[in-house]
């Protein structure tokens, strides 16, 4: 493959090149990531604040509607009054007094001190009780009422919604209805407590979330109870919600609202145009295309002005070279300049003037001279195109092979053949990713050459999850590990030894473990191994290990796992585990 080179590209192609490489296309490229960036930041806020204005506006919903639900379990369990409602008057007046005195007094406490409480009536079939104020007999009319039929279906208190004429026109308002039974000495009577909630208290928590959105108030049906849309009505009729309501480009922000007592499950929607949303950052765009322009004109000038203060008096020397070559010594007016091109201009018109001045005199002695250097470049030329070279090495052992497998010799054919292919994998540096499989050929050559070596004392045994072969990982990886497994554990051992090898492949990640039973390690060494890798930035010992150590940092942006255990006697454990990587092979 022939090297890429810039010696034959002019000056001001390669300016242009450094231009267009360091320059136009990086400023280009960094101002479009951080205008994507800069978007996806500020759209990821803004869904974060109206999610969490969506949520106040819950909070604000449930203390509203929890606050009736409060008042209405005390008045529940209230004695006082519950005796007042059950009570049988035998005139008008005893109820009067038992009404100004007793119901009045326990009601009114309630309304100065929550300003959401706009009334609360009792409704009873007590005979005796004269309707007014805040106690009314239950008529027909009342019997008749949606909300008096949902009560009686239910132990559980209900919220209803209905609108009623107000300042603003029709206005929307809640009510909170419960029976009054906690005691079953006070239950003669039916009792029913129904507390109003100030339609401005449910206009002001909606209103903190439009932002220009569309808000919805659905009840577990998916009935509207509360929208700002005009065009749906949802105050005189019953309106369904669907996304259908809503344009293909919304946000949706949805916060549910279950009671403690289980009156029904509600929801508040926001939905949010991505437009409006990104409002904010579309508005810098301008500024950013203006900031890009700066970025690009102002190094554009840079260069220009700079490769014409290098081309113009690069391109003058070239031209009064070329006249040295046809005899013309005439030197360049611009060599005054203190940078390299000046100084290299002086030492022209000084070396100029030197040729014309001895070029009559030592001529032929210089034209002998240099005939005799150019002979002599010529022969250490020769010399070096007669060097061995990795090709004459690669053909040497093919020979050797061959011949080998000629005379029967195939183990030592085999060990030639296992040679010659780690020596070519070592040598091929073009590309730092290999696939597993390719890793492993190169340590099972490895392998067989060692227990060549060492005959019955080596064996090693491998195994290796089929769907692993594919996946890429950096270029000798294991093959350092095997080979410390083998020199420094095996070697030493009077025993049989064993290397284990095993890849596995699982939950988007490979594991691979190397395990000898050699000499081992103990916890000092081990220790100051583990302190160096991390500690020093220099290889100094333990070359392999450090080399794959920061490799596997270096590729996987630290997501790589690296363990080594070790104990005198039992031999060295190395455990790795690195982010799954399959595909073509780089």
């Amino acid at each position: 493959m022939p090297k890429l080179s810039l010696n034959h590209v002019k000056l001001r192609d390669k300016m242009l090149l450094i231009y267009f490489l360091c320059v136009l296309i990086p400023i280009v490229l960094t101002n479009v990531i951080f205008y994507n960036v800069t978007t996806n930041n500020v759209k990821n806020q803004k869904m974060k604040d109206i999610a969490i204005t969506v949520e106040k506006a819950r909070n604000d919903l449930r203390s509203q509607i929890d606050i009736a639900l409060g008042i209405s379990a005390v008045l529940n369990t209230d004695y006082f009054l519950n005796e007042s409602l059950e009570r049988i008057y035998k005139t008008d007046g005893e109820y009067v007094d038992s009404y100004n005195t007793d119901i009045v007094w326990i009601l009114n406490k309630y309304s100065p001190v929550y300003k959401s409480i706009k009334q609360i009536t009792i409704f009873t079939d007590n005979p005796t009780i004269i309707g007014g104020g805040y106690v009314i007999p239950i008529t027909e009319k009342v019997e008749n009422a949606e909300w008096y039929r949902e009560i009686n279906q239910t132990t559980y208190p209900i919220v209803v919604r209905n609108s009623e004429m107000g300042a603003f026109g029709h206005e929307n308002m809640y009510s909170v209805i419960r029976k009054l039974n906690y005691s079953a000495d006070q239950n003669e009577w039916q009792k029913i407590v129904k507390i109003d909630i100030h339609a401005d208290a449910i206009r002001q928590v909606f209103s903190s979330i439009a932002l220009d959105g569309d808000v919805f108030l659905i009840d577990e049906d998916n009935v509207i109870h509360y929208s700002n849309r005009r065009d749906i009505d949802w105050v005189f009729q019953k309106a369904v919600y669907s996304p259908a309501l809503l344009t293909n480009d919304s946000f949706l922000f949805e916060e549910r609202y279950s009671s403690i007592n289980n009156f029904g499950e509600w929801s508040i929607v926001l939905a949010m145009s991505e437009q409006k949303v990104l409002e904010e950052v579309r508005k810098s765009k301008a500024f950013v295309y203006y900031l890009a322009l700066t970025n690009i004109l102002v190094p554009t000038l840079i260069i220009v002005w700079i490769m014409n203060s290098l081309s113009t008096r690069l391109v003058g020397l070239l031209r009064h070279m070329k006249k040295v070559k046809h005899g013309s010594f005439q030197t360049v007016a611009y060599g005054d300049h203190r940078d390299e091109i000046g100084q290299l201009t002086s030492e022209f018109n000084r070396m100029t003037l030197q040729i014309k001045t001895l070029i009559d005199d030592v001529y032929v002695a210089d034209i002998q001279k240099k005939d005799l250097e150019l002979k002599r470049n010529q022969a250490q030329l020769h010399a070096l195109q007669s060097q061995i070279n990795p090709h004459f090495l690669f053909n040497a052992l093919a020979t050797i092979r061959t011949r080998s497998m000629m005379k029967n010799e195939v183990e030592t054919a085999k060990i030639i053949h296992n040679m010659a292919k780690i020596f070519r994998k070592s040598l091929q540096w073009g590309k730092d990713w290999v696939s597993i499989r390719e890793e492993m050929d190169l340590v099972l050559c490895f392998l067989e050459i060692q227990k060549y070596r060492f005959a019955d004392k080596l064996n090693y045994r491998i195994e290796v999850d089929d769907s692993a072969y594919s996946c890429i990982i950096p270029k000798m990886m294991l093959q350092p590990l095997v080979e410390n497994a083998s020199i420094h554990g095996i070697e030493p051992i009077k025993e049989e030894g064993l290397i284990d090898i095993r890849i596995e492949h699982k939950g988007g990640s490979l594991y691979f473990t190397v395990k000898d039973n050699g000499v081992g390690m103990n916890a000092e060494e081990l220790g100051r191994m583990m302190r160096s890798m991390h500690e020093s930035e220099e290889m100094g010992d333990n070359v392999g290990i450090k080399n794959i150590y920061y490799r596997l940092q270096m590729y996987f942006n630290g997501e790589a796992d690296f363990e080594i255990t070790s104990s005198p006697g039992e031999g060295t454990l190395v455990h790795i585990r690195v982010p799954e990587r399959s595909g073509k092979k780089i």
